[in-house]
């Protein structure tokens, strides 16, 4: 592993135009993960010193997301993506280290590959330069790395400039690169912009310091995925394909069984442990922990929540953020928890709403209850005993306490505490008039009778 600091300088100044969006193109969520921050994620395990994002139009979404933990500096105008680099060159003045240059819509290179290239850069030839390379099944025009077995460049070409036998070589400049940041700013400094765009690009670094006699070398990224870049809504959505598909097996190489894998999407940061179960058209959103035995049933979606062992969901169960499910306990089809904790065996089966809400051990909540948590301006708690019975059709209007082995009776509006083991029974007493409805209809099928004869 290499002891020298390092900073890196993330390029995204581009404007994203073929998103066709308001949100800045690095922001765009894969697995409901911004990809700035899929690539941030990565670059943190090898605990750089510094943070620089190269910033432009819409740079202050960036900063919003990222806040303090990075440095920023602007690119303006945008003159390529040496010109993009070289805006970094004051933030790192009182650096000295490795630079590592990345791209923001570049979201998955993977720490061990940025390993490699800040590692090779220290290697026995010392490289000026080391750029990471890629092999794609169709080569198509990208720029061409060509170098030896070993990795030593002895030339950096764009595809309209190589001959046939350069455009023969499979090894493609993905335009990640690593220098020393005594030497990146150096050579940044003679790159010029004598070509159609006029712009200064990055990858001549190489050229200039070959030809100043030094090393450059290339490390090979591990698949084509790992570099691809994301323009457009549709090499997103590619994106976001690839990702589940990773995932989907990782979760089943773990142990998890997925009834029609497809129709699962995982989020970032989904845990699950294994022989947990999950049947198909289940969505996670960030922040779901499922510990081992659970069985997550079709059509059920998840995020922000904890679910414990042993526990079933759903089907058509929806887990909001700070729902809690606690072993062996049970919600069924149109359950809704948001704030709520599920005590270990307890069940609300079906059609049911707990918010803000606490369920003791074993109780059971039946069908169409309610935890009217919410008044229009704050939020109220309830709390259910161990071993409580909510009946069908209830409502509990919070702040409400119901009591250990309690039971409410079906059809109740509960508004007041209901204490240990009591039964509180809250309906209008009912009244029954025989015949009435006998008289309503024979009175109401005369007056249509009526109002059809007029016609």
């Amino acid at each position: 592993m290499s002891k020298h600091d390092l900073a890196i300088v993330v390029l995204a100044a581009g404007k994203g135009t073929r998103m066709k969006s308001d949100l800045h193109k690095v922001l765009h969520p894969i697995a409901g993960r911004p990809m700035l921050e899929h690539l941030l994620a990565s670059a943190e395990e090898l605990s750089p010193r510094r943070r620089v994002v190269i910033v432009g139009a819409g740079r202050e979404q960036i900063e919003d997301q990222l806040g303090e933990r990075a440095t920023y500096r602007v690119q303006e105008p945008q003159l390529g993506t040496g010109h993009a680099v070289q805006q970094a060159e004051d933030a790192l003045e009182d650096f000295e280290g490795d630079v590592l240059v990345l791209y923001g819509d570049v979201p998955f290179v993977k720490s061990e590959t940025m390993r490699a290239m800040t590692e090779r850069l220290h290697g026995d030839d010392e490289p000026a330069v080391v750029v990471l390379g890629f092999e794609p099944a169709d080569p198509l025009a990208y720029g061409r790395v060509v170098a030896d077995d070993d990795g030593r460049i002895s030339k950096m070409v764009e595809y309209k400039d190589a001959d046939e036998g350069e455009r023969a070589c499979r090894l493609c400049n993905s335009g990640l690169m690593a220098a020393r940041k005594g030497d990146i700013f150096e050579l940044l400094r003679r790159v010029g912009n004598d070509n159609a765009q006029g712009e200064y690009y990055l990858p001549d670094i190489v050229n200039i310091a070959i030809a100043d006699g030094r090393s450059c070398a290339a490390v090979t990224a591990g698949d084509e995925a790992e570099v691809a870049g994301i323009n457009s809504r549709a090499e997103l959505a590619v994106a976001e394909a690839q990702w589940q598909e990773l995932k989907r097996e990782e979760a089943m190489a773990a142990g998890v069984t997925l009834r029609a894998p497809d129709t699962v999407f995982f989020s970032y940061d989904t845990e699950i442990a294994n022989d947990v179960t999950i049947e198909p058209h289940v969505v996670f959103g960030p922040g779901v922990k499922i510990a081992r035995g659970a069985l997550i049933r079709s059509f059920s979606h998840l995020e922000g929540a904890t679910v414990g062992e042993d526990c079933k969901v759903g089907p058509y169960a929806r887990l909001r953020p700070g729902a809690v499910m606690e072993k062996d306990s049970f919600v069924g089809n149109f359950v809704e928890m948001k704030k709520a904790t599920l005590g270990e065996g307890a069940k609300a089966s079906h059609l049911t709403y707990l918010g803000d809400t606490t369920v003791g051990e074993n109780a059971n909540i039946g069908a169409g209850t309610i935890t009217c948590n919410y008044d229009g301006y704050f939020k109220y708690r309830t709390e259910i005993g161990a071993r409580a019975f909510i009946g069908s059709n209830s409502a509990l209007v919070a702040p409400v306490r119901i009591g250990r082995d309690a039971i409410v009776a079906a059809g109740s509006t509960v508004t007041r505490d209901v204490e240990d083991g009591e039964m509180r029974m809250e309906r209008a007493e009912q009244l029954v008039k025989p015949g009435w409805a006998d008289r309503f209809h024979d009175a109401m099928k005369k007056k249509k009778a009526a109002e059809k004869d007029k016609k």
